[in-house]
């Protein structure tokens, strides 16, 4: 005599979670990775780091979160993180101004099918947007200087713009490489939960 299998686990799976269960989860799990990604934002282990600039998690989350979502959401992902980002750092120039741009570029970009989710692809979205963010940090930057200019609260034009150099492609190449790290769980479970709703 055969026996049918007896789940022992003492949690539910998924599929059979209520539709508040699984949206009170989902919050939770969104959240954390957040607040994780913000942990690991000041962290530099071996491997993370290049020319003292780290992967900007925030941008991939930002990214993850976007991809499969409307402009207007991604712009409050971007908008969130930013002023959260600016809570650990300084609030002037913003971050909030670049990764608003890069939630609302990542969804239209998604609207025109223009990526596919692979490897590949993630890294390709996530290289472009830290160049962006960075540009729209860098000019953040430039306007405040030519407002002080000569007061010496700011450095010069030729010295932000070299350094944006190096920082945009150190940390574009940085969060690229890293970006399936993050990306792929998330989506993974925001998919899963997609389909149970469906």
């Amino acid at each position: 005599m055969t026996r049918g299998y007896r789940n022992t686990s003492p949690f539910l799976p998924l599929w059979r979670w209520s539709a508040k269960t699984s949206r009170i989860v989902n919050w939770g799990v969104t959240i954390a990775s957040v607040f994780l990604c913000l942990l690991a934002l000041p962290v530099r282990l071996p491997g993370m780091e290049l020319l003292g600039i780290g992967p900007n998690w925030l941008l991939i989350w930002v990214v993850a979160w976007s991809v499969k979502r409307s402009p207007l959401q991604g712009a409050i992902a971007g908008l969130v993180l930013g002023l959260l980002q600016d809570g650990m750092s300084s609030p002037h120039p913003t971050h909030a101004l670049g990764l608003i741009v890069v939630g609302v570029l990542t969804a239209l970009l998604q609207k025109q099918r223009y990526i596919q989710e692979d490897f590949i692809s993630v890294a390709l979205i996530v290289f472009g947007m830290t160049a962006i963010a960075e540009t729209v940090m860098a000019l953040q930057f430039s306007l405040a200087s030519l407002r002080g200019a000569g007061d010496g609260t700011f450095p010069s034009l030729s010295y932000i713009w070299t350094y944006h150099q190096r920082i945009t492609l150190a940390s574009a190449l940085l969060s690229s490489l890293w970006a399936p790290v993050l990306y792929f769980p998330l989506e993974r479970w925001w998919e899963t939960l997609r389909s149970m709703e469906e």
